[in-house]
């Protein structure tokens, strides 16, 4: 089941795909608005999130056929915080490498037993679906990085979506101790279009995930991956995010990438970034100069 967040007139309204249709959870009970919302209601009920909104297809308005996305979709989320991990793929690790000026430092991350794990952005930086993500004005390599995101609900996963963790290389190659403000800007994250309930996805670890780069109507980048690729599990990477740390009731936590442009790629303005994975969707951003 994939669950969007739709704005109508300028009010918040949960939907809900599942094979068949796309259906209005709010008009089924006007005050589910949202997706924690939902998350409520299913603690108050002892229940999945799935059983929860089951019991309301009846009640629910159908949408138009035409693609969910349509229906103004907007961050899925709001997530109280959003961090990623890093260094959870090969490729990864040789990216950070080659980018740095202290390649070693990454060796240890990728094979050594606690992965990196870090704060990424608020949500008055996250944008949503067909909104633009930021590049900085001072950074003169730049990069999207497509990532599995863990939805997570009193540090417990309860959906996937997908995330676009905006990097600068050229800062964070300087030192790495400009990961933060190589990583954290404003407009330096996307999440969406969706989320999809952790009971419906078959496997987080065995995702076919892609990413294309157009500029000027022109395909400029055009690569895919699995998750499989993944070094860490994503149980793994949770219980090191929720460990000794006080995580927002609602969080998303990003996996990491092995999609990485070559290094003579970097965004404009006006690049169109999509990113898919199967069984949850695609998420469309622009780009933009922050």
């Amino acid at each position: 089941m994939r669950y969007y967040q739709l704005c109508e007139d300028g009010a918040p309204r949960l939907a809900l795909e599942t094979a068949d249709s796309v259906y209005d959870l709010t008009a089924a009970k006007p005050r589910l608005q949202t997706f924690e919302d939902l998350l409520a209601a299913a603690d108050i009920a002892n229940q999945s999130i799935d059983a929860v909104a089951d019991q309301l297809l009846e009640d629910a308005v159908v949408l138009p056929s035409e693609p969910v996305e349509d229906h103004a979709a907007t961050t899925p989320v709001s997530s109280g915080e959003v961090w990623a991990a890093g260094v959870t793929y090969r490729i990864s690790e040789k990216a950070r490498q080659a980018e740095s000026s202290m390649p070693d430092m990454y060796i240890d991350v990728y094979e050594s037993d606690r992965p990196e794990v870090f704060f990424k952005a608020t949500p008055n930086r996250t944008v949503g679906p067909d909104e633009a993500v930021g590049i900085r004005a001072d950074s003169e390599w730049d990069v999207p990085e497509p990532e599995l995101g863990i939805v997570l609900s009193g540090g417990e996963i309860v959906g996937y979506t997908i995330g676009n963790d905006m990097s600068s290389r050229s800062i964070e190659g300087e030192n790495p101790l400009y990961l933060p403000q190589a990583k954290v800007y404003d407009r330096c994250c996307s999440i969406g279009p969706c989320i999809r309930s952790a009971d419906s996805i078959s496997d987080p670890h065995d995702l076919e995930m892609w990413m294309t780069i157009t500029r000027d109507g022109e395909l400029r980048y055009d690569e895919s991956t699995s998750t499989s690729k993944m070094v860490r599990s994503v149980e793994e990477l949770t219980e090191y995010y929720v460990k000794h740390n006080a995580v927002p009731d609602v969080s998303v936590l990003l996996t990491g990438t092995s999609l990485v442009p070559d290094e003579g790629f970097t965004l404009h303005e006006g690049d169109v970034i999509e990113i898919g994975i199967e069984e949850i969707g695609t998420l469309t951003n622009t780009v933009v100069e922050v």
